[in-house]
């Protein structure tokens, strides 16, 4: 594996107490319920590797390097690995840890938080290279430099210490992003100014409180600390976060690398953001409606191998021509209806991802009678047939994804998630330690 994508997110529990498992921390929904918080690793080809699962007010920084270690130990993969992650787990102990594992990363950071100097570096005008989308319009700019950066790290004797390690560092500008966040700040100032009109709470005001100035004043306008809160709209907060839009910083270990390259091979990471909204949305994913750990762990493992099956599917059999949705809609859309004892209806709609797969296995996907042997070799369609094979690599990782999930038939007396989460296979890619749960099904 040469690069490891890593983000993480929460999924939020419609209760009143919490637990050891599911506690109160930052819902990236902004929600108040107990969360219990995933990490999700991806390969190069940007396929699921690896899930997490710990206690929702957790930090997340620390997972990074947790699930890495934990994956190449179990894999007995022993190269160099470059971390992909977003400005969230950018922090000097997951870069120091990255560079003492013989790792490389790719991470991003914001501008705002740049000392003065190298903010007004990457805000200048100067030494900007603009890349064409190939429409004649450019897609973004960059800037970039080398050189030796200061870090504070935490010794193992629990002394802080200040080390400089080299760097390259890309500074980006893409007008899309400019225009999008641009749009937020918009937003959020208006919410702003219609909360300040009805002289709503501070609570109320969420992400547009940072647009907003809150004075406790008496009736005449002089502060108190006592008197209610007046909230007034900061210009010049607003002034500076439209100056920023669509500015970014990526840092990397990888000083030879093409600035394009970096920053293709860091906006790959939607493929993760992805993956939480196609779990949250198409899988309802969440709210859930479980108690006990092992079986929200089992809900999460289904949910992680939907995906994991999802992205196969899309990049090793459909070489990444589909989109997710389209997949989703091919799940969704294939449906046959008895019209007499061993005869179907198709009453699919035919769609383009249908008419690829039928090209592929010469099954009769885009026939409209069907007989009962059609309906089963079409049930029975697998992966590997798929692609062609049968046997290899890819058909024994399949033939073990199937083996997670064989406790689902014929169960009479155990849920489903119940079965999974006690089936040997699950104990034998599932680690628990302290609350926190490591889920690895490893990848060809």
């Amino acid at each position: 594996m040469s690069l490891a994508y890593f983000d993480c997110t929460n999924f939020y529990f419609e209760i009143d107490r919490k637990d050891d498992f599911r506690r109160k921390g930052p819902s990236k929904e902004h929600r108040p319920e107990p969360t219990v918080a995933m990490g999700l690793l991806l390969d190069a080809n940007c396929i699921p590797v690896a899930m997490s699962l710990f206690p929702g007010n957790e930090s997340e920084k620390p997972q990074l390097g947790r699930c890495i270690a934990q994956m190449k130990e179990r894999s007995s993969i022993s190269g160099r690995t470059v971390r992909v992650a977003d400005k969230g787990l950018n922090c000097a102990a997951n870069i120091a840890e990255a560079v003492l594992a013989g790792d490389g990363y790719i991470f991003s950071k914001s501008v705002k938080a740049l000392p003065a100097k190298e903010r007004t570096w990457a805000l200048s005008g100067d030494g900007w290279t603009d890349v064409d989308d190939g429409k004649g319009e450019t897609s973004f700019r960059y800037k970039m430099a080398d050189g030796d950066f200061e870090y504070t790290v935490e010794g193992e004797d629990g002394r802080k210490r200040k080390v400089e390690l080299l760097e390259r560092r890309v500074v980006t500008y893409s007008p899309s992003l400019a225009r999008k966040q641009k749009y937020e700040i918009d937003r959020q100032v208006e919410k702003a100014r219609s909360l300040r009109a009805a002289a709503a709470k501070r609570s109320d005001y969420g992400d547009s409180a940072k647009y907003v100035t809150f004075s406790p004043v008496d009736g005449e306008g002089e502060l108190r600390k006592d008197m209610k809160v007046a909230a007034m709209l900061n210009h010049e907060a607003i002034r500076k976060a439209r100056a920023l839009a669509g500015y970014n910083m990526i840092v990397t270990s990888k000083t030879t690398m093409d600035p394009r390259a970096i920053y293709g091979t860091y906006h790959r990471l939607w493929r993760i953001e992805e993956s939480f909204r196609v779990m949250k949305s198409e899988l309802d994913a969440r709210p859930v409606y479980l108690q006990r750990q092992s079986t929200i762990t089992g809900h999460f493992l289904v949910c992680y191998i939907a995906v994991l099956l999802m992205r196969l599917l899309q990049v090793k059999v459909l070489g990444d021509s589909f989109s997710s949705k389209d997949i989703m809609g091919l799940c969704r859309g294939l449906d046959v209806c008895r019209t007499s004892e061993r005869r179907y209806a198709n009453i699919s709609r035919r769609s383009p991802i249908i008419e690829e797969l039928a090209s592929r296995t010469g099954l009769p996907l885009l026939h409209f009678n069907l007989t009962e042997g059609d309906v089963k070799a079409i049930s029975s369609c697998t992966l590997s047939m798929l692609r062609g094979e049968g046997k290899g690599p890819f058909c024994r990782q399949e033939a073990r994804l199937r083996g997670l999930i064989a406790p689902y038939r014929g169960s009479k007396n155990q849920s489903p998630v119940c079965m999974l989460t006690h089936s040997r296979l699950f104990r034998e890619n599932c680690l628990i330690q302290d609350q926190k749960i490591f889920v690895l099904i490893p990848m060809i």
